[in-house]
């Protein structure tokens, strides 16, 4: 306690009140591995509105997330398409990067074989996406005009009181996933949107994405879409194997 005294005594009023709700496993982590106050507050924050144990908080800490969330270019157009308190709330909810460690995924897949992985551990990913998601489906069946579509993962979410769809990519953002996604939010809304709820928003979620392609892709979208890069960091253990048989593989 004279060490949790010592750091956050001088500390301004958000970040004791984040500290001192957190669990004591938590707060020795970022004792003992987080210098800067600034990155204290982030992970703090981030602990307590995702429910992250104390693990993902180590990881999330080794991970160096801090720094990655300060370089993040938003890709998005939730401010010209959204409310701006929708807007801001959907800033804070979605992420322009998020880890799918928790796959233990050592090869390239395929999309399929990626939203089945997702699926068959969603309670992990609602985890890395954030509070407040409900799980409603993957290939999720739209029909209008005798024509059949699919949304590969569907979710709502309580705050913003919005259908979430998802689209899974395995390779690089191109220009025109932006239009499929547009297509399948109009359809949310005409036909799965409730009296009570917001238009829908629509998350691309791919390897990886050049900002610049993704800025003119939605430049004269009306719907609310984001695109966002995934990573498929091994868990530690399995990464150590592999590359001690590289390792082994090239000496022979």
């Amino acid at each position: 306690m004279k060490r949790f005294y010592e750091r956050y005594y001088l500390a301004d009023a958000k970040l004791r009140q984040a500290v001192a709700v957190l669990p004591w496993g938590h707060n020795l982590l970022l004792i003992n591995k987080v210098q800067s106050l600034e990155a204290v507050l982030f992970y703090a924050n981030e602990a307590i509105a995702k429910g992250w144990s104390r693990d993902w908080l180590l990881n999330a800490i080794k991970m160096d997330s801090f720094s990655h969330h300060q370089t993040q270019i938003k890709s998005h157009n939730f401010n010209e398409t959204l409310t701006a308190i929708d807007a801001d709330y959907a800033n804070e909810v979605f992420k322009d990067r998020y880890n799918l460690g928790f796959l233990g995924i050592t090869e390239q897949v395929k999309e399929t074989e990626l939203e089945k992985r997702l699926v068959e551990k969603i309670k992990n990913f609602i985890l890395e996406l954030g509070k407040g998601f409900t799980f409603i489906g993957n290939q999720y069946r739209l029909e209008y005009n005798n024509k059949e579509y699919f949304v590969d993962m569907l979710f709502f979410h309580r705050g913003l009181r919005s259908l979430v769809a998802i689209e899974l990519k395995i390779g690089s953002f191109k220009a025109e996933y932006v239009g499929k996604m547009n297509l399948y939010l109009s359809l949310l809304d005409k036909l799965e949107r409730g009296e009570t709820e917001n238009n829908s928003i629509g998350i691309i979620l791919c390897a990886d994405k050049d900002h610049v392609d993704v800025e003119i892709a939605l430049q004269d979208i009306n719907k609310p879409i984001g695109v966002a890069e995934y990573q498929l960091l091994l868990p530690k253990d399995q990464l150590q194997d592999l590359l001690v048989n590289e390792i082994k593989a090239y000496n022979n």
